[in-house]
């Protein structure tokens, strides 16, 4: 077995056991606090944006950084939708549970990098850099817009239960 397989089958492994326990969990609802949707995406975005000014892409780069960026926004619009959101009508508490559908999303996605960094590394088609700049770009765009749609959602289904109370 080479090195590479090795490599692969350790990261397969350790998916599967990830993915295992994540949907365990999917049977429990988690509180969701409509006022902290903004924290990771404002923390992974000043990430990218320190990446980018302290290596910024050059020419076509950009072109596929801001295309990931669109790409990442409309699978996070997706996934954000994917989530079930629960209000209690008595409390008007939101609990948030993800559904089985957004986290083979997420799998899917990580898979699909494995195969893309492979494919573009071993044609030099894209360096290595801009490969990280288009999945972090990606990524951005993916909380982000995972998020503001669960915070509109969450948001009109309070306005609803507090207006029928």
């Amino acid at each position: 077995m080479t090195p590479q397989a090795i490599t692969y089958a350790v990261a397969a492994v350790a998916v599967l056991i990830v993915l295992f326990f994540r949907l365990r969990g999917l049977k429990r609802g988690r509180p969701l606090r409509l006022e902290r949707l903004w924290i990771v995406p404002t923390l992974y975005g000043i990430f990218a944006a320190g990446l980018f000014w302290w290596r910024p892409p050059h020419g076509v780069q950009w072109l596929w950084a801001a295309a990931a960026l669109l790409l990442g926004s409309a699978i996070g619009w997706w996934r954000g939708k994917l989530m079930r959101i629960e209000i209690d009508p008595v409390s008007h508490a939101l609990n948030q549970r993800q559904s089985p559908a957004a986290l083979l999303l997420i799998v899917g996605l990580i898979g699909m990098r494995f195969v893309l960094r492979e494919e573009l590394g071993a044609t030099g088609t894209m360096p290595a850099a801009g490969v990280i700049d288009a999945f972090v770009a990606f990524a951005v765009g993916l909380l982000a817009m995972q998020r503001v749609e669960m915070f509109l959602r969450a948001r009109r289904m309070l306005a609803e239960a507090r207006g029928a109370a």
